[in-house]
């Protein structure tokens, strides 16, 4: 049986959350203007991002309401604004290319892309223009340049 990542610790737990959101920063980079973090993993990671970054956030739901606002994206206007898309844990990539289609129906470029690549268990960003890499279970939202930071495990840091 492989290693399980168990995402829930990692969100739930300040110290962790912390860590990951620091190695995560020096991969949102120019010209990123807004943060768009994936429900519902990406959420915490994107709003503690913003803390860091001072970067406005939005939210991609997996599907719109059927009541309140009824919106895909939550938060700031992305028309003409590069988004970096943020999200915990990508298996397939399918999510993350939902949401950059999502992104720019409304008007805005997808810039990267970082979450933690379920196989290889490394937080990764990708640049820019829309295709995923299912073959190595990557969560691209470009082409094959990747940036990987420091690997983390499931087992938060001792306080």
């Amino acid at each position: 049986m492989g290693e399980y990542f168990d995402k829930f610790l990692l969100e739930t737990d300040p110290v962790l959350l912390a860590r990951v959101v620091d190695a995560m920063i020096p991969l949102v980079s120019p010209p990123a203007q807004v943060l768009g973090g994936l429900e519902l993993g990406g959420v915490p990671l994107a709003t503690v991002l913003r803390q860091r970054t001072g970067l406005p956030v939005v939210f991609v739901r997996k599907a719109a309401k059927t009541y309140g606002t009824e919106k895909l994206v939550e938060g700031v206007p992305v028309e003409s604004q590069t988004v970096v898309l943020v999200e915990d844990v990508v298996t397939s990539g399918g999510a993350v290319l939902q949401a950059a289609r999502a992104l720019r129906d409304l008007g805005a470029e997808v810039a990267d892309c970082g979450g933690r690549d379920r196989p290889s268990g490394r937080w990764r960003a990708g640049a820019g223009g829309g295709r995923a890499d299912s073959a190595r279970g990557a969560h691209a939202c470009g082409p094959r340049r990747w940036l990987t930071s420091t690997p983390l495990g499931s087992t938060p840091p001792p306080r």
